[in-house]
């Protein structure tokens, strides 16, 4: 049985990292993915990726990194996505991994207007979600956890825009059959957004926003992390 890529792009903070674990493992806990099914490619420290053939599908984790630095390993990173894409590999891209896809599509990626996005927020689903196989069954609007600084700007050409919150149009992508992509983060419980919140404290008080209000609007997010565990077992990746 091929495995399942968990496409590392990044780690969680070392305080958050040290209560809470890091990517690869809510990315398996959030996908229902038995530990013995992923493999874990930590391309941001340079390591190989697979051919795209030869996995059942991958999943592409959030980063502290910044698209527009196009830094080596992300751009080779996006050429292994571009191939992917010509084998409707089944993809799955969380916050960067989101980015990431859209970049290597043809999308724009820049800094969000208006500064950053953070908090557990109301992403409100699109007509175009009404027929999507993992969308169609979501309400009008769910909460979904949310930190980011820079965003998809300018979508690929083809790509369908399923979701959006009030600041940012483009939370929820599909890209083709079997790849889609979201900037919201289904792979976080409530006590690791909770965290998000406390460690950018001092940055959002110097933007302008209210810590203090956004960490009380902290709640459980379980329509948003059924939509991962939706795709795993679409795609025939999930256990049982």
């Amino acid at each position: 049985m091929k495995p399942v890529l968990i496409i590392r792009t990044g780690r969680a903070p070392d305080s958050i990292r040290a209560r809470h674990g890091d990517f690869p493992h809510w990315f398996r806990l959030g996908a229902n993915l038995s530990p013995e099914r992923v493999r874990i490619i930590d391309v941001e420290a340079g390591e190989t990726l697979p051919a795209a053939s030869e996995v059942a599908g991958a999943l592409i984790t959030g980063s502290a990194a910044m698209i527009t630095e196009r830094a080596p390993w992300s751009e080779r990173t996006a050429g292994w996505i571009r191939d992917a894409m010509d084998l409707e590999l089944p993809m799955f891209g969380v916050c960067y991994g989101h980015q990431l896809m859209s970049h290597a599509l043809g999308g724009r990626v820049d800094y969000l207007p208006g500064g950053r996005e953070i908090g557990t927020l109301p992403i409100k689903l699109l007509d175009a979600a009404k027929q999507d196989p993992l969308a169609a069954d979501l309400p009008s609007e769910f909460r979904a956890h949310t930190t980011h600084e820079q965003s998809v700007l300018e979508v690929p050409k083809g790509a369908a825009v399923l979701a959006s919150s009030e600041r940012d149009p483009h939370h929820l992508l599909r890209y083709g059959a079997n790849a889609v992509s979201v900037q919201f983060h289904p792979e976080f419980n409530a006590d690791v957004m909770r965290a998000y919140i406390h460690r950018k404290r001092d940055a959002m008080d110097r933007e302008g926003f209210d810590p203090h209000h956004t960490f009380r609007q902290v709640a459980a997010t379980p329509l948003a992390r059924r939509l991962m565990r939706q795709f795993s077992r679409h795609h025939g990746l999930a256990k049982g």
